[in-house]
């Protein structure tokens, strides 16, 4: 990714699967979280600011929300800065503090290869800076012949996530 702050990003998704509902991050599914991605100098931002359709006890975020927020921000560092789709190995989350219903909070991720592996790291903050939840992810890589048995794609749906990674690859400096 470049080093530039607060740019718009579009997941490949978007532009090769016209109707992609990824529970993370698709416009589509209007039961998701419709996650946006910003360009950030570590990795990648998603902000977000959630209702109660993803409460737990009253006025507290759903733990579990937290966690696919912050693997969907790691997951799609991955296909925005490597150009490839990698599949979640594990998942280790802190919660330091509850998160409020109708606050705005930012995750922003960061990435490491080592081997075969993608270890992201990431943070959940209030407006305020303050650290609320972070978060560790291992990734495993998959080739686009895998990931489109996988995913169950048509072959024309395939190559056209083939070009939108790539595309993506290109435009996000990777």
């Amino acid at each position: 990714m470049t080093a530039t702050y607060g740019q718009a990003v579009e997941v490949p998704w978007a532009s090769a699967l016209a109707d992609y509902r990824c529970f993370g991050c698709s416009p589509h599914n209007p039961h998701g979280l419709q996650l946006t991605f910003l360009t950030h100098p570590d990795g990648l931002e998603s902000r977000f600011c959630l209702d109660r359709t993803f409460e737990s006890y009253p006025g507290v975020v759903h733990g579990g929300v937290i966690s696919t927020v912050c693997d969907e921000t790691m997951g799609n560092l991955i296909v925005l800065q490597e150009g490839r789709s990698a599949f979640t190995v594990g998942l280790r989350l802190r919660f330091l503090s509850p998160l409020a219903i109708g606050q705005q909070y930012r995750c922003v991720a960061k990435l490491r290869a080592d081997g075969d592996l993608y270890h992201g790291s990431c943070e959940v903050v209030d407006d305020a800076g303050v650290l609320l939840v972070t978060a560790t992810g291992m990734y495993q890589p998959v080739d686009m012949e895998r990931a489109r048995e996988h995913m169950h794609l048509t072959d024309q749906e395939s190559e056209s996530l083939r070009r939108s990674l790539s595309q993506s690859t290109q435009q996000n400096g990777a």
